[in-house]
């Protein structure tokens, strides 16, 4: 965390900056908004400190200063929270519904039970520590600056099989990039301010800017069933890719049919031609859906 107390509206220097740094009042413009700056300027150049002038802003002062991040981080002990996550999921096409406390876990393990993908694959309690290490990350060190580690919940399920089949499946992954050479604005922080007023009734805040670990569940997953409509489409469809259309339609149609009649219109015999030479003569009937 950088916390800086006891801000005010009033007037004071700008952070310097290639934008914000002066020589005198005529580099800086009285109502001036400098998106990139804190407030607005007044116009005048003034002291930011014994070598550096910046332009004077009127905005929440003093304003803040983040360029130096503390270490260690403020929360270390944190790595040994402990948060339980509830997921209830549905597969409507099945009539399907589950959640991932499963039918085995009762009160008392729940109360005792901490996720280890050996010991504990089941269990929906998770240490922090534990899951940025499984993200292959170091704690203590993603805490300086923060970041994003995804929770993934896979419920991929085959329902043909009995439902104490289907059952999560937790992975751990960091979302956000840790490039050394893309380390502009890197990790995760976020501001936030606690308003007061002071003895003189004046409106005052301590602005905290804090560094830290988000943690996103993500759900997902694919179940099936055994149909046997979509398995005489396929079937068909890759017959008729092989061309093994004709030659399976005959051989159902003569070895299956009781009525053999089939067999008569596919093959037709001539037992001799006019010139006597024995000819056996075949017309195809194709089949097709």
């Amino acid at each position: 965390m950088i916390v800086t107390p006891g801000q005010t509206q009033s007037s004071c220097p700008e952070i310097p900056s290639e934008f914000t740094n002066c020589k005198s009042d005529s580099d800086c413009k009285e109502g001036f908004n400098e998106i990139r700056g804190n407030g607005v300027q007044t116009g005048r150049c003034v002291q930011y400190s014994d070598t550096i002038k910046t332009c004077e802003v009127m905005a929440w002062c003093p304003l803040e200063n983040d360029t130096i991040i503390p270490k260690p981080a403020l929360l270390s002990a944190a790595e040994d929270f402990t948060v339980l996550i509830k997921n209830n999921i549905q597969y409507p096409m099945f009539s399907f519904r589950k959640r991932n406390i499963l039918q085995h876990i009762n009160s008392t393990y729940l109360k005792n039970c901490t996720f280890n993908r050996k010991t504990d694959p089941h269990c929906p309690i998770f240490r922090l520590g534990d899951i940025v290490t499984e993200a292959g990350e170091d704690f203590s060190v993603i805490a300086l600056k923060g970041g994003i580690i995804a929770i993934f919940i896979d419920w991929s399920c085959d329902l043909d099989f009995p439902e104490h089949f289907c059952i999560p499946r937790y992975s751990f992954s960091r979302l956000d990039n840790k490039n050394p050479e893309n380390n502009v604005a890197p990790g995760n922080n976020f501001r936030y301010a606690k308003y007061y007023k002071n003895n003189e009734s004046i409106e005052t805040r301590t602005l905290i800017k804090g560094f830290g670990i988000r943690f996103d569940v993500i759900v997902f997953g694919k179940a099936g069933k055994f149909h046997i409509v979509p398995t005489i489409v396929n079937l068909g469809a890759t017959l008729a890719f092989l061309s093994l259309v004709n030659a399976v339609c005959d051989w159902v149609m003569l070895t299956c049919m009781k009525d053999r009649d089939y067999a008569k219109h596919k093959f037709i015999h001539l037992d001799k031609k006019s010139d006597g030479v024995p000819l056996v003569s075949k017309s195809h009937f194709n089949f097709s859906k």
